[in-house]
């Protein structure tokens, strides 16, 4: 207690770091209160009638409520996110975007304008179906003749001020503003799912609730090791005479994550996991087949569901490593910079051996990824209320992980920077941000 306590001095008493805290609370509350914010228009009293769920369920997730809210900020961040993962994909599929992704500061500014513009149309569309799935219902809205239009200027508007407090936090605040803006949405209905639960279980149930929690633990603490395991690959570089001075000669490592896709593999899975149920409902009426796969796929808890839904999982893994992280690549930069893994040859058998410790290593973190993935879907069938079986695993979990850990990695590079004593007593934080890179 007393190192945290001394811990936590040293943070507020570098006075950059300081200003960045305050800087991130300030961009967090002024986000929080924008999700309570009701569009004009729109009767409050009449929002809570109904709850959502499946990925209309997600979205509300990820905004904090503000989505079942039909706040302003009822899109959140999402539609930025969904331009990052195209403008992503693209990159690796079109030479164009790849050309651009290689010149640089330069190149990165184009993708990142490209990337706000296709985040408006993200934004526009979105907001048409939002406003098509929530306003049906005409007793909501107050006055219905001009909603449509001003709705979507504002929903819009809600969604490039996020973006914009999420850049600004990235500048003036601790971590990555964006993600940071995402982790707060979830993290936020966190005490409210806890409150539930535990009076779900009132007095009769205190042990039950207890092994819950001791279980929550241990799945986060698992999380953790899924997000921090690397694979390091030793790597030797040549020594370099240059005037008179020796370069070279050390070891380093390439370090490659067990998990190098992240929740990117559960995003996309879960995504296509409602369309066998929407396909299968509009022939329900006249096969019994349709109405097995409408009922089944339709329940996120059953076996059927969770078998292809990790099987998904686990072939996303491996194609979203594979177009992100490129061995080729690895092994020119290696031999480019005068660098060799031991008892390997530079150049294409280089290549194929990273590749192989790749596949080796993606496999049981996609496995273990599928299992996380599907946590909440188990701990929902033992009897645990649906929002709080919720953070036993999946994206909201992975997330929540994921940035804390880039966080405290930031806070930590500050203390050791001051020669302040890190937040651990042994090793180091590790985040997110800690891609696969050559050393050099």
């Amino acid at each position: 207690m007393k190192k945290f306590i001394t811990t936590i001095r040293n943070i507020f008493s570098i006075e950059d770091l300081r200003t960045r805290i305050i800087n991130t609370i300030g961009f967090i509350l002024i986000f929080r209160l924008g999700s309570f914010v009701v569009l004009p228009g729109v009767d409050p009293s009449k929002l809570r009638e109904g709850d959502i769920s499946g990925v209309l369920g997600l979205l509300d997730a990820f905004t904090g409520g503000a989505f079942n809210n039909a706040s302003v900020f009822a899109l959140g961040i999402m539609p930025y996110i969904t331009a990052s993962i195209v403008l992503q994909l693209l990159t690796v599929a079109v030479p164009y975007f790849q050309k651009m992704q290689k010149e640089g500061e330069s190149g990165r500014k184009k993708i990142s304008q490209i990337t706000r513009v296709l985040t408006i149309g993200v934004c526009i569309a979105q907001s048409f179906a939002f406003i098509a799935g929530m306003i049906p219902a005409e007793s909501i809205v107050i006055n219905t003749s001009l909603f449509t239009g001003y709705a979507l200027v504002i929903l819009t508007a809600g969604t490039i001020f996020c973006m914009w407090i999420g850049e600004r936090m990235t500048e003036k605040g601790i971590g990555n503003g964006i993600s940071m803006l995402i982790m707060i949405g979830i993290i936020s209905r966190f005490p409210t799912a806890l409150l539930s639960e535990a009076m779900a279980r009132q007095m009769g149930g205190a042990l039950i609730f207890l092994a819950e929690i001791i279980a929550l633990f241990v799945v986060v603490m698992a999380v953790i090791m899924l997000t921090q395991a690397t694979r390091r690959i030793p790597v030797q570089y040549a020594k370099q005479v240059v005037g008179n001075k020796v370069y070279g000669g050390q070891r380093q490592y390439i370090p490659l994550k067990v998990n190098a896709a992240g929740v990117m593999p559960i995003i996309f899975a879960q995504s296509l996991m409602f369309l066998p149920s929407m396909i299968a409902q509009v022939f329900s009426e006249d096969s019994d087949i349709a109405t097995y796969i409408a009922t089944t796929f339709g329940n996120y808890t059953s076996w059927e569901y969770n078998f292809v839904f990790g099987v998904m999982i686990i072939v996303f893994t491996f194609f979203y490593t594979a177009i992100t992280v490129s061995p080729n690549q690895i092994a020119d930069d290696l031999k480019r910079n005068g660098g060799f893994i031991p008892g390997i040859k530079p150049g294409a058998q280089t290549s194929d051996f990273i590749d192989l410790v790749l596949t080796r290593i993606t496999l049981p973190g996609s496995i273990f990824l599928a299992i996380v993935a599907i946590l909440p879907a188990i701990a929902s069938s033992m009897g645990m209320m649906t929002e709080f079986s919720y953070f036993y695993g999946g994206t909201s979990l992975l997330i929540i992980v994921g940035v804390v850990l880039d966080t405290l990695q930031q806070i930590e590079g500050y203390l050791l920077m001051r020669h302040y004593e890190g937040m651990m007593k042994s090793g180091k934080i590790k985040g997110r941000s800690q891609n696969v890179a050559v050393a050099s």
